[in-house]
């Protein structure tokens, strides 16, 4: 029944009545229950306790109490997030912002997630073997960031280490399929690519929340101690390139101007058919002419195509024509050879020509000595 019924008990220990409770009372029944709580010892009622004032513990239990409400409040930054554990196990992950998790019980572990990290292996670890068996040490540098903080914090125990051994293998497997070559020229670029999606790879199977950024593969070189032989190699392979592209540059400047031959024998080819093809329906055409002339005077057609077949043989020929006036007989002398004797005959040829020029002067003195004066004069 309620407290107030009659013959009820009010909860402050009084019987039921018209009058108000005692809040004095009950507060000092309240102070002997925390005195004998943290071991003080309870006087009479309605007399203070004994044993000294109780105040340090109440300010200590305040002080705890706000040292415990400080440390459950989280302010993360923009680049952060919290992973909550609570009782050890996953609760939740934090964004940026406040968060208030209470301490003792959910613990708060805080990721990055935005900067840039680096990780570089060491000498001895880039070390390695190439598929023609050659010796290579490849320094490379592996920039990443947490693309997951979950997966950063609860998967991998030691990501950083995960990351060592993933680049490790990544590098190795890619170096090991490829020639000493590529490794150190020109193929480096591939290769720095196929290693980082291979390592991105490992990494997302691992769930390690990591991202891969960027590679940078360097310049592979050989251990000190093979150092001489790599370098002569690396020079071999430096005339090998040097070779090829002047070989490259000749063949550039060499096939124009061979095409531009090609092509010009061509074009004369074609102009000379045109001009054989021109000339011979010309002479077809002129040949039909002419027999329609010949068919209608065959004598004086006959004898104008001698006179002209003559006019155009003579006329390409060097000659001197002598005329006595004596006899009808007709001499040709070689004027020709005879005027370039003194440039392009020989002693004996000039010795020759000279008799045979005085042997025609006799004759013609003996045969008519007037005419043939004039006419050796002439010649002379």
């Amino acid at each position: 029944m309620a407290w107030n019924d009659p013959g009820g008990r009010d909860p402050w220990g009084g019987n039921n009545n018209s009058s108000p409770p005692d809040l004095d009372e009950a507060f000092q029944k309240l102070k002997e229950k925390l005195d004998n709580l943290f071991g003080g010892k309870p006087g009479k009622p309605g007399t203070p306790a004994k044993g000294g004032s109780n105040l340090p513990i109440y300010v200590g239990l305040l002080f705890l109490l706000g040292f415990w409400a400080y440390s459950s409040i989280y302010i993360l930054d923009e680049q952060e997030r919290g992973v909550v554990l609570r009782f050890g196990e996953y609760h939740s992950t934090l964004q940026p912002g406040f968060n208030f998790q209470p301490g003792l019980i959910d613990t708060v572990t805080r990721v990055n997630v935005t900067a840039e990290r680096q990780y570089e292996p060491s000498v001895a670890n880039s070390l390695m073997l190439t598929q023609d068996e050659n010796i290579v040490v490849v320094p490379l540098t592996v920039q990443y960031n947490i693309k997951d903080a979950t997966e950063y914090v609860l998967n991998i125990r030691d990501p950083e280490e995960t990351l060592e051994q993933a680049t490790d293998s990544a590098i190795r497997h890619v170096v090991g399929s490829s020639q000493l070559d590529n490794v150190i020229s020109a193929g480096r670029e591939l290769l720095r690519v196929e290693v980082e999606l291979r390592l991105q790879i490992y990494l997302d199977n691992y769930g390690a929340g990591i991202n891969i950024i960027d590679v940078t593969l360097q310049e592979g070189t050989a251990p000190e101690e093979v150092k001489p032989a790599f370098d002569d190699v690396i020079a071999a392979a430096a005339d090998k390139e040097r070779t090829i592209n002047q070989a490259q540059a000749y063949s550039n400047q060499i096939l124009p101007q061979a095409r531009g031959r090609a092509q010009r024998a061509i074009e004369d080819a074609q102009a000379y058919r045109g001009e054989l093809i021109a000339r011979a329906q010309g002479d077809a055409a002129r040949f039909s002419q002419l027999l329609v002339e010949y068919e209608r005077a065959p004598e004086v057609t006959r004898e104008r195509l001698y006179i002209d077949a003559i006019e155009g043989v003579l006329a390409n020929t060097s000659k001197v024509m002598l005329d006595v006036e004596s006899g009808n007989n007709m001499m040709y002398l070689p004027l020709d050879r005879l005027g370039n004797s003194g440039t392009g005959l020989s002693s004996a040829r000039e010795e020759e020509l000279q008799r045979l020029i005085e042997n025609l002067e006799n004759q013609i003195n003996s045969a008519a000595p007037s005419s043939a004066t004039s006419a050796t004069r002439t010649l002379r």
